[in-house]
């Protein structure tokens, strides 16, 4: 008897096995948008640190984080086969507890988002059904690359860069100039999350996920990646010349006419080089986005 008690599994996670689950490493990228959401309001960060740092937390550890969870709660199939060492497949993360923490997240995210306004809030809520219609049936929007991409670009960069200019502005919808960069920067993600799917390739096409490396083939796949996120910036530099910031449209090209040239290497073998161009392309690529959060914030500052 003692022996089956010391084999059975526990009946709750390891601490660190759901910090794996709400993988920390995925953070970045909405916290770095609402980031550029905070710069481009033109509000100063004096007597906003607070609404800063609260909405940095909750676009990473908390949206970003349930997005996670709830992808590994119904991916579990695909991951036994693709990563089976996750904590979910791997039996750390036993029973249901993958959704119990997916959905304590949602509702803690939610009631942090309303202490942040209205607009934070609807952005939140926004965001949070993104999350959930990406991963969970009958929707599961990642069946399909073209929507399901989409909805995990909007979600990382424009919900959090609107998020970040709504929380500053006491919870108001945002300047059009800023939504429409934030747009720009969105559907350019679309193309960054290609990438990440060809990590993924063998299990997505067994388990009849329609990522756009399994319908179209890794190296069209990966022209479609770099020309989509490619043409957004060309158009934000376009509008930064019209409203009179050259000087951050240069910048914005700059980080592209780099960002081109790793492309070229990447079009070699976009399989093997996926995870190198995220690191060094995509790098760049986020810091043509602060050079445009700069040149919004020095615009609407100035109409102040």
């Amino acid at each position: 008897m003692a022996r089956i008690a010391s084999s059975a599994p526990p009946a709750l996670p390891a601490p660190s096995a759901v910090l794996e689950l709400l993988k920390p490493v995925t953070w970045f990228p909405p916290m770095w948008a609402f980031g550029c959401g905070v710069v481009s309001s033109g509000v100063p960060l004096s007597g906003h640190w607070g609404v800063a740092i609260v909405g940095i937390l909750l676009a990473g550890p908390l949206i970003c984080a349930t997005s996670q969870a709830v992808n590994d709660w119904f991916d579990r199939e695909v991951d036994a086969i693709n990563e089976p060492q996750r904590p979910i497949p791997s039996g750390r993360m036993p029973g249901r507890t993958g959704l119990y923490v997916a959905i304590v997240w949602t509702l803690l995210s939610l009631a942090v988002a309303a202490t942040l306004g209205s607009f934070v809030l609807l952005a939140a809520v926004a965001g949070l059904a993104l999350a959930w219609a990406y991963s969970a049936p009958p929707i599961r929007l990642k069946l399909n690359g073209w929507w399901g991409n989409a909805a995990c670009g909007f979600s990382y960069e424009g919900l959090a860069w609107f998020t970040g200019a709504a929380a500053m502005a006491g919870g108001t919808l945002p300047d059009g100039r800023i939504v429409a960069i934030a747009v720009l920067y969105s559907i350019g993600a679309h193309g960054i999350m290609t990438l990440n799917d060809f990590k993924s390739i063998e299990g997505d096409r067994r388990m009849g996920i329609g990522s756009l490396p399994v319908r179209l083939g890794a190296r069209r796949a990966g022209i479609v990646a770099c020309v989509v996120m490619a043409l957004p910036q060309f158009v934000v530099a376009a509008l930064l010349v019209r409203w009179d910031a050259p000087w951050h449209a240069s910048a914005v090209l700059g980080v592209l006419a780099l960002q081109l040239l790793c492309m070229v290497r990447l079009l070699r073998d976009p399989r093997g080089l996926a995870p190198w161009y995220n690191a060094t392309g995509v790098s760049l690529y986020v810091l043509g986005m602060l050079a445009a959060a700069f040149a919004l914030g020095g615009l609407l500052a100035g109409a102040a």
